[in-house]
């Protein structure tokens, strides 16, 4: 293991977007066993800063490759499509329609039934979309439309973020 090794490499996994969450959980609790400070207590202070970095680094790469979406931006970024989120913000006409209907609905929403409903559709193009970027890294090697997905992804899940704060305001 080196510090500097991609997060699949540190897990021992392959370089896909398709992963078992469970065999994930299971290879971070091995490393984080493996590298955790208290086991070099005995060592120094030299040693503890070092299972430090290894800590942090496992946590690091845990977070990335458990959640779909930021597995996604990575893997498209280590195969050279950077997301560029900031800059490139940029989507079809069609997506940004699809927001507009959405935003609207959130907003004429009258109660919290109304709501869920509105959040189990976008939850399923959510879905859609992280299927639809598991197939282009996984099966047709298209890091750069994979990439546009999951920027579409960061709109979603900033929507999703909105339609909780709304049922939370209404109690649920």
């Amino acid at each position: 293991m080196r510090l500097d090794d991609d997060d699949f490499s540190l897990f021992g996994l392959p370089q896909r977007f398709a992963q078992d969450a469970a065999d994930i959980e299971a290879r971070w609790k091995a490393l984080a066993a493996k590298v955790h400070p208290d086991k070099f207590a005995a060592e120094g202070g030299s040693a503890q800063r070092q299972a430090m970095q290894w800590a942090l680094r496992v946590n690091e790469a845990h977070q990335r490759l458990r959640d779909p979406q930021k597995r996604a931006g990575y893997l498209c970024e280590l195969r050279g499509a950077a997301l560029q989120a900031n800059e490139n913000t940029s989507m079809p006409a069609a997506f940004l329609m699809e927001q507009m209907e959405w935003r609207e609905a959130l907003d004429e929403a009258s109660g919290a039934a109304a709501i869920e409903a509105l959040d189990e559709q976008v939850l399923a193009r959510e879905r859609g979309l992280l299927a639809e970027a598991g197939e282009l890294l996984d099966e047709k090697n298209d890091p750069a439309e994979a990439a546009k997905r999951v920027r579409a992804l960061m709109f979603v899940a900033r929507f999703r973020a909105d339609i909780d704060k709304r049922l939370d305001a209404l109690g649920h």
